[in-house]
């Protein structure tokens, strides 16, 4: 999804099968109080001469192919009653499914977003992808030094920043939410939020989590489920119930947005302009 970026200004606030058209993956508020992108240190020295080299490749790759497809892309923003109200609202606890990764980087770019980022090799370059796209990694999984995570992840949310969760990540199963989120929105007292991104045209990897690449001009709809509370005195058998209502929501607006992706462009699903 890199040291962490210099402070800013404290912000002030506010499934389904694919289907078969795949052949073979923000703010409305000001991006000015996002923190400055700042370039990442060299590979640490645990991966080989080899490994460095093609990691830096797959940056510089990942990096460009973002930066050139993201602008062609025909976006509708559209939302459940009760959802957040702007691309770039904080704090919140955002989740959405791992395999839309791509195109959420360039949706919610220059946000300032806190993600949890593994200290595995594809944790690596993928955080240093995102961090290039104005995303601040949080070092930690859901297996390893997640309680480390978590509470940097905390920090963030009491400092007014938004945190993502690619929620199925980093290694599955798919389509299935863990626990992490709902415990940091009850120790925090910020709400869970839900999206999900449709994209109509797109290339499938044969990755555990299906990820998706967005072909160029593509119709995509982000698709924001309803604002999900979870209560600090909340009992564990309470963050049970709210964990199933967050798999749920995923659920839906996941059907919702792969069913009316095509309708993007029309006066019910008009385009996105962020500016």
């Amino acid at each position: 999804m890199r040291a962490l970026a210099p402070a800013a200004r404290r912000p002030t606030g506010n499934s389904p099968a694919r289907s078969s058209r795949y052949n073979t993956l923000v703010t409305e508020a000001s991006t000015r109080e996002a923190p400055p992108a700042v370039e990442p240190a060299p590979a640490p020295p645990r991966f080989t001469l080899r490994q460095r080299i093609v990691l830096r490749i797959i940056i510089a790759a990942g990096y460009w192919f973002i930066r050139l497809i993201g602008p062609t892309l025909r976006v509708c923003v559209s939302r459940e009653e009760g959802a957040q109200q702007t691309v770039g609202q904080r704090p919140l606890v955002l989740n959405f499914w791992h395999a839309g990764i791509i195109p959420a980087t360039y949706l919610f770019r220059d946000a300032g977003i806190r993600v949890m980022s593994s200290n595995s090799y594809d944790g690596e370059y993928m955080g240093r992808i995102i961090h290039k796209f104005g995303f601040v990694a949080v070092k930690g999984s859901s297996s390893r030094n997640a309680v480390r995570a978590l509470l940097g992840l905390r920090r963030a949310l009491q400092e007014g920043w938004a945190v993502a969760f690619s929620i199925d990540g980093p290694r599955g199963p798919r389509h299935k939410v863990k626990s992490g989120p709902v415990a940091l929105a009850r120790s925090s007292g910020v709400p869970l939020s839900t999206f999900h991104i449709a994209v109509e045209r797109a290339w499938v990897l044969n990755t555990w989590d299906r990820l998706i690449i967005p072909k160029p001009f593509s119709r995509v709809l982000l698709r924001f489920g309803k604002l999900i509370p979870v209560p600090a005195d909340a009992s564990d058998e309470d963050v049970e119930r709210y964990q199933q209502e967050l798999q749920d929501s995923l659920d839906r607006i996941c059907g919702f947005a792969e069913e009316n992706v095509a309708k993007v462009g029309t006066m019910e699903f008009p385009y996105y302009n962020r500016a």
